[in-house]
């Protein structure tokens, strides 16, 4: 894929986005913050079309943090609507285009028809060899920790695991996201510059782009303004550079 400048594009493997930005979206078109929330589902669909055919294997989204729990009731429980919804659109995509999908987070908190589901699209789409496509739902990047560490410590306890074997490759099989390689480029919409819980442990050596662009308008355009930004990053990963030697 060619950038502005005409040169062949390297294509990230794996890309995380943060959607931000649906209800100050539907707030300046004078909608109600639910719409914001319906159109932001709608442009995941777009996403990851484009993705695919951009060359990016892994898509990774931000849909529903542990602190989303927090919002006032009435939008939450439109937020679990749009997802039951969600869920039966995304098996639909997932067959057309060969999606392999697989949802991460803490998924007891969640009502039991939308765990159905969600296992439901997991097991449907699993042997797919399209984008791999991750959702995140009720997840949090030190929640997915803790719950990493507690499982080590019932593996030793009961004599599968000795201490001695604990490894940053071991925790990262603990983690949701086990199999999966950690992101390269973390895009984040509308203008907000951090990460709010999202892949603590993954995005070690990942490079981050904001836009002041909210989710819904988030276009193959931007995306691919996002992929020549990292293109001009240095990809050391932690390495030293001979200027710096």
């Amino acid at each position: 894929m060619a950038g502005n400048s005409g040169q062949e594009l390297k294509i990230p493997q794996h890309v995380a986005i943060i959607l931000d930005g649906n209800g100050r979206w539907a707030k300046a078109k004078g909608l109600p913050r639910n719409m914001g929330h319906v159109e932001g589902a709608k442009n995941v669909e777009v996403i990851c079309e484009e993705a695919y055919r951009m060359g990016i294997q892994y898509l990774t989204v931000y849909a529903f943090s542990t602190e989303n729990w927090n919002r006032p009731k009435d939008e939450v429980d439109a937020l679990m609507k749009l997802l039951r919804n969600y869920m039966k659109t995304c098996l639909k995509t997932a067959e057309k285009n060969r999606m392999c999908v697989r949802v991460l987070g803490e998924k007891s908190r969640l009502d039991q028809d939308i765990r159905v589901r969600i296992q439901e699209l997991e097991d449907a789409t699993k042997n797919n060899d399209g984008l791999h496509f991750q959702i995140a739902i009720n997840y949090g990047g030190r929640d997915e920790i803790v719950r990493a560490v507690r499982q080590m410590g019932l593996d030793i306890r009961r004599g599968a695991l000795a201490p001695q074997e604990i490894s940053e490759q071991l925790l990262s099989d603990y983690l949701d996201t086990h199999g999966i390689p950690e992101p390269d480029l973390l895009i984040r919409t509308c203008n907000e510059q951090r990460i709010s819980n999202f892949l603590l442990w993954q995005l070690a050596y990942t490079e981050f782009y904001f836009t002041p662009v909210a989710w819904p308008d988030f276009d193959k355009k931007e995306l691919v303004k996002a992929v020549e930004a990292y293109n001009q990053r240095d990809r050391r990963y932690g390495k030293i550079s001979e200027e710096e030697v």
